[in-house]
């Protein structure tokens, strides 16, 4: 099923913007497709992509990664924001090398999500990152990444998804939930 189609909004006056490394927020006032005014803000992102590493024996490959708006640690896939001209694919594959050390030497799309899209315009492309191998020289993560790289096998991540006892973000639950349906109609005879 395709996604359901853009109907962008008019864009009647701009009262504020305020830019932040690769996001601004923009604010202002505008008229929906159903013709209703009002004053709206919106988060804008170039986009950014994420990768379900899985290794051979079927353990998946995810972070413990400290993030600073929620004040702790949460477990996430490897995701990064797009560099600008940079597509998903190439941005997740280099992803994978600095935040956990391995390269894929086979890719799949798993679709792409919207994880705010009351106030951002973000769109988050999915990947299947499998068949991987320890690079020799690992690249290393940013200077303000905070992150440790887990091995978990499908079940002991099905247990904390389901647990509520670990700290988790929509885009590695919905990631996940995209993986597993990818790999089950791979598996089908």
């Amino acid at each position: 099923m395709a996604p359901s189609p853009s109907e962008p909004a008019q864009l009647l006056d701009t009262l504020a913007t305020l830019k932040v490394r690769k996001v601004s927020f923009e604010l202002g006032r505008w008229r929906l497709p159903i013709g209703a005014e009002g004053v709206y803000g919106c988060i804008r992102h170039p986009g950014a992509c994420l990768a379900v590493p899985v290794l051979d024996d079927g353990r998946v490959v995810i972070l413990r990664q400290y993030r600073f708006a929620v004040a702790r640690r949460l477990l996430e896939f490897p995701a990064g924001t797009l560099e600008t001209g940079e597509q998903p694919l190439a941005s997740i594959q280099r992803e994978l090398g600095e935040e956990t050390g391995f390269a894929a030497a086979r890719w799949d799309s798993l679709g792409h999500l919207l994880p705010c899209p009351g106030y951002s315009d973000e769109v988050i492309h999915l990947f299947l990152a499998r068949q991987l191998t320890p690079l020799a020289d690992p690249p290393g993560s940013d200077a303000d990444e905070d992150l440790q790289v887990v091995t978990l096998t499908p079940a002991q991540l099905e247990e904390r998804l389901a647990s509520g006892e670990e700290s988790l973000d929509a885009k590695t639950v919905t990631a996940w939930f995209q993986a597993r349906a990818f790999l089950a109609r791979e598996s089908r005879p």
